[in-house]
């Protein structure tokens, strides 16, 4: 059972830092991408963060938090553990952040969310002026 649980979310003042977590249960005959997204109130689900993870390891993070938020991750043969480190974080990144996996043959960096098939409960992010 592909179920990815996030961890690590919280309230934080501008300017702060957040690491979110990410544990991804997965099958030695498949090959996996994993990505995090957020949603904010009243907002449609975006994109934040995408892994090749079982492919060349590439990641693609998007322009909004291009430089603030970096990804990374631990493959180990059971599972993936991604990790979502947030600086400089700003109120508008407030939102649910989910973490989402996918099987794939190839690479997945140009995947949006509808393509993911598999996803965690989220994890709020709060942060206050």
């Amino acid at each position: 059972q592909v179920q990815p649980v996030e961890s690590g979310g919280g309230s934080v003042q501008s300017g702060g830092s957040l690491r979110l977590s990410c544990v991804v249960p997965k099958s030695d005959a498949y090959r996996y991408c994993t990505g995090w997204f957020r949603q904010a109130p009243g907002k449609e689900r975006e994109g934040v963060a995408i892994l090749n993870s079982d492919n060349d390891g590439r990641t693609r993070v998007a322009d909004p938090v291009k430089g603030r938020f970096s990804v990374s991750q631990d493959n180990a043969p059971r599972q993936i553990t991604t990790y979502l480190q947030m600086n400089s974080l700003k109120p508008e990144d407030t939102a649910i952040y989910y973490c989402a996996a996918a099987v794939t043959y190839g690479s997945c960096l140009a995947w949006g969310a509808t393509a993911f098939d598999y996803w965690g409960q989220g994890t709020q992010v709060t942060v206050s002026p």
